[in-house]
Parts: structure tokens; sequence; C-alpha cells
């Protein structure tokens, strides 16, 4: 999937609303060089790397020792090194991906609620925490610690599978049931703010929306800022990890038909 989707567009992809809130969490543009494709999920264990894709296992690097489908590679001095460099690199990218997520997930989920409830009421509102949790959850799917075993299901079929068209039949049930009450609750709104004709009252209500979403902005702005610097730090540590394991590749033929990525920036790594 793409990099940029996993890291900083889980909290964005989730705001139905986001003309009220997306402005005052995501408003970064990241570099390029972070749009690619993982080939692969990724498990991390102490002294453990396996690379899946499904059911498959491509290969996994046991206590300094790399099997590719499921046979050992008998590796040199200089095969060991770079390869340990790179087990060691992904061990501690994968964790610092998995925390972003949380955080944007997290953030969203504030966000939500201080945005709905005073536009829809604490009924509405507390029907999309339910959604977010339940975004929570699936992203616990494919993006987890478990003790010390961490899991990154970055590929598309991982993704998919957790937010599949159960996932979808959820979100248009929700909208359908809110759908009355949301539009009730606005027109309520409406129709009690301030002044004495209708084009009055509308821009009362704009201004109050605008204020709203000022808030959120003012209430969020540090945190979003924070993490759009730790989604910024991590494409560039990406970047590092693909020329490590294009001199790994380099160095250990077995791998060479196992990329971790896809992308034309990853090419221009080479």
């Amino acid at each position: 999937m793409n990099m940029n989707k996993l890291v900083t567009g889980i909290a964005t992809s989730v705001f139905i609303f986001g003309a009220v809130i997306a402005p005052a969490i995501a408003h970064s543009s990241h570099d390029e060089g972070c749009d690619v494709s993982l080939n692969y999920d990724v498990v991390i264990e102490p002294q453990k790397l396996v690379l899946n894709q499904g059911d498959t296992e491509a290969y996994r690097v046991d206590h300094g020792k790399l099997f590719v489908n499921g046979e050992q590679v008998e590796l040199n001095a200089k095969q060991r090194k770079i390869l340990n460099t790179y087990v060691d690199e992904v061990s501690t990218q994968v964790p610092e991906v998995i925390e972003v997520v949380n955080e944007a997930v997290s953030l969203a989920t504030e966000a939500v609620t201080m945005a709905f409830t005073p536009l829809f009421g604490e009924q509405t509102s507390a029907k999309f925490e339910g959604l977010m949790e339940g975004i929570s959850e699936r992203i616990e799917g494919v993006a987890y610690q478990h003790g010390d075993k961490f899991y990154l299901g970055a590929t598309e079929d991982s993704v998919e599978e957790a937010f599949n068209e159960e996932f979808e039949k959820e979100i248009e049930s929700l909208v359908q049931n809110s759908l009355g009450s949301m539009m009730m609750a606005l027109g309520g709104q409406m129709l009690s703010s301030d002044g004495d004709s209708f084009e009055q009252k509308m821009e009362a209500f704009g201004e109050k929306m605008e204020s709203i979403g000022d808030d959120i902005e003012k209430q969020f702005e540090l945190q979003g800022q924070n993490l759009e610097y730790k989604a910024d730090k991590l494409c560039e540590n990406f970047e590092r990890l693909l020329v490590i394991e294009a001199q790994m590749r380099d160095e250990i033929p077995e791998l060479n038909k196992f990329p971790l990525a896809d992308s034309d920036s990853y090419s221009s790594l080479m």
C-alpha cells in the first residue's frame, strides 16, 4: 500500500466531514520520496524479521540466519554484516510507523468528538465515536504491537482484508441512520442562530462553523505539527532503508527478487 496513506493518511481518510476537521490537522504535503508501495507484510520479533506475502513467507532472518523460501542461505562475513544492518533498520522503523499510525487515529478521534458534539449533539457524536473505535480496531489488525512482536500489514491484500465490504456497509449504515438527525440538528442550529432574516441567520451560522474550525485548529495545531514532523522523518528514514536494502540485494543474490518496495523514487535510489 501507499506509505503516505498508512502513516499520515489514516486520520484524514476517516474525516467524513473533512471541511470542518481536516484543516486543523492534515494540511501538509509530504515528500514524493515516501510515495512507495510495500510488497510484503512485515513481522518483527526479537532477533527475527519475517517478510510475508499473504500466507506465503518470502524470507526470514532468524538469529542472524537467512532463510529464503524455507531454505537456509549460507552467508559470508560481508553479507552477514549488511543483512544485520538491514534487519536493525527495519526493526527500528516498523515500531515507529505503528506509533505514528496510532497517534493519527487518536488525534482523529479527538477531533471528531470536538467537531461533531456542538454541531450535531452528543447522541450523533457518540455514533461517530463508535465508528472511530471500529476503525481503530481494524487498524489494529494491520499495524500492531503485541509485547515484543510488531506487525505491519502493508500490502494491499492485508489492508483490503481489514477495510473490506463489511466496513463499507458499516459506514453506509451509520450515515444513512444518522443523516436525518444530523440534518435536523443542523437545521436547528441555523434557525437558532442570531439574526432576524434567513440571510442573517445563515451568516451567523457560518461564523459559528468557522469558529469551531478555528477552535479545533488551535486545540490540535501543536499535535498536528508534531505528527507531521514524525511522518516526514519516517519518510526520510525510509529512503535510507531502501538504500541499505539495495546494497543488501546486490550482496545477496538470493534476495534480489524480493524488493520491499516498488516506486520510481525507489529506483532512483539504487
